[in-house]
């Protein structure tokens, strides 16, 4: 299965001709609109320099004298993000990203695009996909895909204050939606607790926002959760693929396969399988006359009469 597009930004089952270039994994959207502009980019030969152009495909699209590739497999991984990385492609101050955390994928790899965004200063689940598409679907609040976190913070708070948070919350003129949290054990030494926070929203620096609403402060954070996919056993810094059968099951994208772990059922070309299936046919056949039974079972006890002696 290629790359998701969306054939109905238009209305007419065409893409802009920068989101093209995007999707196809060789540079962001806003990296593709300015080679446009710069005249790096012709169609069917002809140059042009309206970002703006729709194409119903990448055919015919070439960058800096270069055809453009066809769009890459829909593709999601999980990766643990650590503490003290930033969630972008490039930082002006040189600061670490996540970019330069990611394992090397080899020549030819796809482009990995982050999904929503986790501060400096939080760590855990990240996902990334080689779809823009999917990349949207996927941070939209209206979505509704849950987003949960593990926080410790320091200081006291009510649960009528932690229930208040479900009708959602103004703060500095920002309006946040319902978000649940619960205490994840009830008693503690110190002032520090483990709370667990559920949302929808993923505004920026939300959670640490509300809680210091509450007269909370955050000093961890940890996102455990998102859309259904979990941390799980990933290890720091380590990348997993997900499976297109759960991607389809989540998302509805990918390919519905069935379990790959399901036993297969010899065919009837294989040696033995007459013979498997004529044992299997008698095992059947025996236990609907009785035979096999538990000692316990009350069905076909009946008893031979006995002779006289």
């Amino acid at each position: 299965m290629t790359g998701l597009m969306d054939p109905n930004e238009t209305g007419t089952g065409l893409n802009r001709l920068a989101k093209i270039i995007a999707h196809s994994g060789l540079c962001s959207r806003r990296d593709a609109e300015k080679m446009i502009l710069e005249g790096r980019v012709s169609v069917h030969g002809s140059v042009v320099t309206d970002p703006a152009t729709s194409l119903p495909d990448w055919q015919g699209v070439s960058v800096d004298g270069t055809p453009l590739s066809a769009p890459p497999d829909v593709q999601l991984y999980r990766f643990y993000k650590p503490l003290g990385a930033l969630v972008t492609d490039r930082d002006p101050e040189g600061r670490k990203t996540v970019y330069d955390l990611l394992p090397k994928m080899g020549p030819g790899a796809p482009r990995l695009l982050a999904v929503g965004r986790l501060d400096i200063n939080s760590e855990g689940l990240l996902l990334f996909t080689t779809s823009p598409v999917l990349k949207r679907k996927l941070e939209l609040p209206d979505s509704g895909l849950a987003r949960i976190y593990r926080v410790r913070a320091h200081g006291i708070v009510t649960d009528k204050q932690l229930s208040a948070l479900k009708d959602g919350v103004t703060i500095d003129e920002v309006t946040y939606g319902s978000v649940i949290v619960e205490r994840e054990t009830q008693k503690e030494s110190g002032l520090n607790r483990w709370y667990r926070f559920t949302l929808t929203e993923g505004k920026n620096r939300e959670i640490r926002k509300l809680a210091q609403h509450l007269g909370l402060q955050v000093n961890r954070l940890i996102r455990v959760s998102y859309g259904g996919l979990t941390l799980g056993s990933l290890a720091r810094m380590e990348l997993k693929e997900v499976s297109r059968a759960r991607m389809f099951e989540l998302f509805g994208v990918g390919t519905e396969r069935k379990s790959s772990w399901a036993k297969a059922k010899p065919k009837a070309t294989k040696p033995g399988h007459r013979k498997a299936a004529d044992k299997k046919r008698a095992a059947k056949d025996g236990r609907r006359m009785g035979i096999g039974r538990s000692p316990n079972s009350t069905r076909n006890t009946r008893q031979p009469p006995r002779r006289g002696r």
